[in-house]
């Protein structure tokens, strides 16, 4: 098959992503399981078919000529959709790793997105995260709040992604996306000249180093509305890990900037459900006098109870969240343990459960 009938099959049979190594069949991820399909690739197949999505996207190959690099873009098809494609080196040959994007924006209700995390899009300054682990979900989140926001608001929206996934047009809002690496040099040197680009609301693809992160909360200072990623689960984790990201003798200083800043954190993961597919599970902390009182102080072991006892103002933890979709009947008990933060008090939540 020709590389662009190979990504039509991708899109047909619903896959979120396709892999192409050595070694290994040509394989689908569909609803977070594998779909192999034919013979395993030789070396040469894979470096032939990479080359042929270079000469489709009408990107250059260069990155390919070091052993050492990786490259990292995305293209779109007429009429087909837009691909997000990492080409790498594995045991001496080329390998890629493709994600599907369909066009058009996602439609948050039909990918069970709940009210209370669309309404973070109503926020007008400070600083929302949107954290999981890789390939759970949040750049498709963070469309939805960005496309509620275009029709919502007369607002400059500024993106800053690597690479971008999904296409905003103009709607109420003026949509600027910026790609990394073709539009800008870096996430920082972006998101300092948006600053002059009088902006509304930003998205920066990701917070992934200490001086992006320094940038990024002086930013939400300053009156904007900063949307970025963090690859955390849970409330707690994430506000550890930002401070954890500067030297010791900064961390006071920090929390207390990041007790100012910080509207919402909402963190997600994709679970497989009974039917055989997947549910995006979330939960969600707002910012509330006591939570950043919990975060000036260092206190972030009682995010949990705080976000239990917060549910009036739209909060809901991951572990309540697993529970809800247990007690419908559409993830099992086994799922729930899985994926839940805390283990034991979320056995004894689904024992309490059973005996209903």
């Amino acid at each position: 098959m020709e590389i662009r009938e190979l990504l039509q099959q991708a899109l047909d049979c619903g896959a979120s992503d396709m892999f192409i190594i050595a070694g290994l069949p040509l394989t689908y991820k569909v609803n977070g399981r594998q779909q192999r399909m034919g013979e395993r690739l030789t070396p040469a197949q894979t470096e032939a078919a990479i080359r042929a999505i270079y000469t489709l996207s009408e990107r250059s190959p260069r990155a390919l000529q070091q052993a050492d690099a990786d490259d990292d873009f995305s293209f779109a098809i007429p009429q087909m959709g837009r691909f997000r494609a990492n080409v790498l080196h594995q045991r001496g040959t080329l390998a890629a790793v493709l994600r599907v994007i369909r066009f058009g924006l996602p439609d948050p209700a039909a990918l069970g997105i709940p009210a209370q995390v669309m309404d973070v899009a109503r926020q007008r300054k400070g600083l929302v995260l949107v954290t999981g682990p890789a390939g759970n979900g949040k750049s498709t989140t963070l469309a939805c709040l960005i496309d509620a926001i275009n029709h919502e608001r007369e607002a400059h929206i500024i993106t800053m992604e690597d690479p971008i996934e999904y296409i905003h047009r103009h709607n109420r809002s003026i949509v600027t996306q910026r790609e990394i690496g073709s539009d800008a040099p870096s996430y920082v040197s972006a998101l300092r000249s948006a600053l002059r680009e009088s902006p509304d609301v930003i998205l920066l693809g990701e917070m992934r180093d200490l001086e992006t992160t320094e940038v990024a909360m002086t930013a939400a200072e300053t009156g904007q509305l900063l949307f970025s990623t963090l690859h955390t689960t849970g409330a707690a984790n994430t506000i550890d890990r930002i401070v954890d990201v500067f030297p010791a003798s900064q961390q006071g200083q920090v929390r207390i900037q990041l007790s100012m800043v910080l509207q919402a954190v909402i963190s997600q993961q994709l679970v497989p459900t009974t039917d055989g597919g997947q549910a995006a599970v979330f939960e969600v902390m707002r910012s509330t006098p006591a939570i950043k009182n919990m975060i000036r102080e260092a206190k972030t072991f009682q995010l949990d109870a705080a976000i239990q006892a917060g549910a009036a103002e739209g909060m809901c933890t991951m572990d309540d969240s697993l529970c809800r979709l247990y007690a419908a009947g559409r993830i099992t008990r086994d799922t729930v343990l899985t994926y839940c933060l805390r283990y034991e008090t979320t056995q004894r939540k689904l024992d309490a459960l059973s005996r209903l």
